[in-house]
């Protein structure tokens, strides 16, 4: 059973306005027409650092886009998602190739779950690559490949000195 129309428009309303408040990526929606389902939603992700293949070679990429639709059915449906822009990615499959998303956060869905919450693990997808589970796709395998062998010889971020042991003279 949905929600009560004014109050799922409400709840977006506050939602997509936390979000162009607590985020620094555009967010492009029509406030104003919320009362139109299914609802489109465009976001950039900006200063957030991935990898496309141009020509054989990986290049890094910190503009990203992508979008979402919001049903009637929101919360108790989470938002569909479509991957916009080019990206070299396992969990993340190119426009051309529907564009989908495998995040948990799609997974683990419920009411309680929030716009907000949602492009914060996107961001953090982006960042954190799971090779382990790769779409299917020729480019999500390939990507798999890559921070699989990437991630067995990088070498750590920082490392703490050893601590010294100073003893009174």
């Amino acid at each position: 059973m949905p929600l009560p129309r004014e109050v799922l428009i409400a709840r977006l309303r506050n939602e997509l306005a936390i979000c162009q408040r607590c985020l620094r990526h555009p967010i492009v929606a029509d406030i104003d027409a919320l009362d139109t389902f299914p609802v489109g939603v465009e976001m950039s992700l900006l200063q957030i650092p991935g990898y496309e293949l141009v020509q054989g070679r990986l290049r890094k990429r910190y503009h990203h886009r992508f979008s979402m639709t919001i049903t009637e059915d929101y919360p108790f449906h989470k938002p569909q998602v479509t991957w916009l822009t080019p990206i070299f990615h396992p969990n993340i499959m190119m426009p051309e190739d529907g564009g989908f998303l495998c995040n948990k956060l799609l997974d683990d869905w419920s009411f309680n779950s929030t716009l907000l919450m949602f492009i914060k693990g996107i961001e953090y997808l982006l960042l954190n690559p799971n090779p382990a589970s790769p779409f299917g796709t020729e480019t999500c395998t390939l990507a798999a490949e890559y921070f699989n062998r990437v991630q067995k010889v990088a070498l750590p971020l920082a490392s703490a000195p050893l601590p010294k042991v100073v003893r009174p003279a």
